[in-house]
């Protein structure tokens, strides 16, 4: 199979699906992978080094996807990449097209076969294309919060661990999957008092081993609210497969809190756990509502593309090679990933 990899064009966004190491394990199965010039670089990869491996480079994005059967990118594809994408291709992405009701309807006016990272899900509905990019995300979280924490950045001036002689700062966390946890995870080792909001009764038990500066709490909404009001930094890290995020956190909590405190929703691929949420891009990542700093990039891990490629390549590259095989729609986890097809939508969270 043709596979083609395009440059990433969304907003400073430096990913690229596929690492050279990746390719030639492509190129060595028999298959023919194009690369659009100058795709790998912001992640430290050259075009050379691809071509060293048997990749063909393409000079533009047009040539690329004139080349292409099977289309691997990280992000959802934006008007520069919409205009190449044809009925034949197979695209292999991250969509989260619950919160993008246009983009949806343009895949399906093109009519192409769209399978989506974040909804290719194992029996025990396991998500192993979105975790990578979840615990990058959680990461990023609690270091931008933190930054943006600080009175410089129009926050209330406070360290979140804390030391000797003063309080501790406090860190709501909604949500323990991938993305909560490891932000969890790092507010804690950091000093913060931490208050994770988790339904799941073995995550709760992860959360709290943590240590003795982590409380976890069922998330009834007369305790997120009493928990958000108090909070310095708040974290959505809501999920539920394919569909759009609920509104946990509500604009009443959120004016409730103090002015300079934080939110960071990673939720906002697929629409965001908080109300006041609306997207931002690296470029104007923050705004400020109801007094409060909102954070709410769409492509966190972007921010670090050297380590969010290489994971992603990771995570994918099994993926990549069934789907470019006869068959591939016999693999349960890929095809519960199809989104749309054929102008029609197949995730039935995404029809609902």
């Amino acid at each position: 199979m043709r596979i083609g990899i395009p440059r990433e064009i969304k907003t400073l966004e430096g990913r690229v699906a596929l690492v050279p190491a990746a390719c030639a394990d492509l190129v060595r199965r028999g298959h023919e992978v194009w690369l659009e010039k100058g795709a790998g670089l912001k992640s430290g990869f050259s075009d050379e080094a691809y071509a060293r491996v048997g990749v063909k480079i393409a000079p533009d994005a047009a040539a690329l996807y004139e080349k292409a059967e099977l289309v691997v990118k990280v992000k959802e594809p934006i008007e520069g990449d919409l205009q190449h994408l044809r009925r034949d291709h197979l695209l292999f992405c991250y969509l989260h097209l619950a919160a993008e009701p246009k983009l949806t309807q343009r895949l399906l006016e093109i009519g192409l076969t769209a399978v989506a990272f974040e909804t290719v899900e194992l029996d025990n509905g396991d998500l192993p294309l979105l975790a990578p990019m979840s615990v990058i995300a959680g990461r990023i979280a609690v270091q931008v919060g933190t930054h943006l924490l600080h009175q410089p950045m129009g926050g209330k001036g406070k360290l979140l661990g804390g030391l000797p002689s003063t309080e501790r700062g406090k860190v709501v966390v909604i949500g323990a999957g991938a993305a909560g946890a490891n932000a969890a995870q790092l507010a804690a080792a950091g000093g913060a008092n931490v208050v994770v909001f988790e339904k799941r009764q073995d995550r709760m038990e992860r959360m709290m081993a943590l240590g003795a500066n982590v409380t976890t709490l069922y998330p009834y909404e007369e305790y997120v609210a009493r928990e958000v009001q108090s909070a310095d930094l708040v974290i959505g890290a809501v999920l539920i497969t394919g569909a759009r995020a609920p509104h946990v956190v509500s604009r009443a909590m959120v004016e409730s809190m103090e002015p300079g405190s934080v939110i960071v929703d990673i939720s906002v691929d697929q629409g965001g756990c908080v109300e006041t949420t609306r997207p931002t891009t690296w470029a104007d990542p923050t705004y400020v509502e109801c007094g409060v700093t909102h954070f709410a990039v769409t492509n966190m891990p972007g921010a670090v593309p050297q380590t969010s490629s290489q994971a992603i390549s990771a995570a994918i590259l099994p993926w990549t090679i069934k789907l470019a095989e006869p068959g591939w729609r016999e693999n349960a986890p890929l095809r519960r990933g199809i989104n749309v097809e054929a102008g029609r939508i197949v995730h039935p969270a995404l029809a609902s």
